[in-house]
């Protein structure tokens, strides 16, 4: 997954990219609107995340000029703006989304991975990774067109993995995605779960997809 960050403030852009980069995605930086449009307009990216206040043409100029131009690439606004006509000049230029500043980095992941969803539900209800498939639309998952059993709490988590393959999950961002269960959010329920999807996974012939990276998280990968 590619993402295109664009924030003026140097250390919050480092340390973005940094964990970003630690949780698997492919990121290209930059802190100035002309550039940010640029590669906007020249490269494919699957989310980009826009500070409003830049150096030169500001966020919001970026993201008209880049609707203009036909590009439908979902866009998650940055601000330290919080009034409601801030919030709603964001989303009438185009943003998909809008996160104020300070932010928890977790937060930050968890509408990313918001946005990757509705990206591929637009695209396609179902995600293939290595013959498993995951059905957003039916909730439902299977391998080579036997259907997999699954409790809500693992179709969650699988498909959060599927729409973060390659790339690392953490703990609490599994936490996120199954925190409307309020039994599911004790570590020892994460691992359970990914436990019992394992096996589940194996009763239909599906080989080891998921894998552990100790002290980081889970990956799924169809390779």
């Amino acid at each position: 997954m590619r993402i295109l960050l664009v924030e003026d403030s140097v250390r919050l852009q480092r340390t973005l990219v940094t964990g970003l980069q630690r949780e698997g995605y492919q990121v290209d930086a930059t802190g100035e609107g002309e550039k940010a449009l640029r590669l906007a307009l020249s490269s494919e990216y699957d989310i980009i995340v826009l500070d409003i206040m830049l150096r030169g043409m500001d966020g919001l100029q970026v993201l008209r000029e880049l609707r203009a131009a036909g590009n439908a690439v979902h866009v998650l606004l940055l601000t330290a703006l919080d009034t409601v006509a801030d919030r709603v000049a964001g989303l009438n230029s185009g943003a998909d989304d809008y996160l104020v500043k300070p932010f928890a980095f977790e937060e930050l992941l968890a509408r990313i991975t918001s946005l990757l969803r509705r990206s591929f539900a637009h695209k396609s209800n179902s995600i293939m990774v290595g013959g498993l498939e995951i059905d957003m639309a039916a909730h439902r998952a299977s391998f080579e067109g036997r259907d997999i059993e699954l409790r809500p709490r693992e179709y969650k988590v699988l498909e959060l993995l599927a729409l973060r393959r390659d790339s690392i999950v953490n703990r609490a961002e599994i936490e996120q995605r199954i925190i409307s269960d309020p039994d599911s959010i004790a570590s020892n329920n994460i691992d359970s779960s990914i436990s019992l999807l394992r096996r589940q996974l194996r009763q239909v012939g599906c080989p080891a997809l998921i894998r552990t990276r100790r002290g980081e998280g889970y990956i799924l990968s169809g390779s």
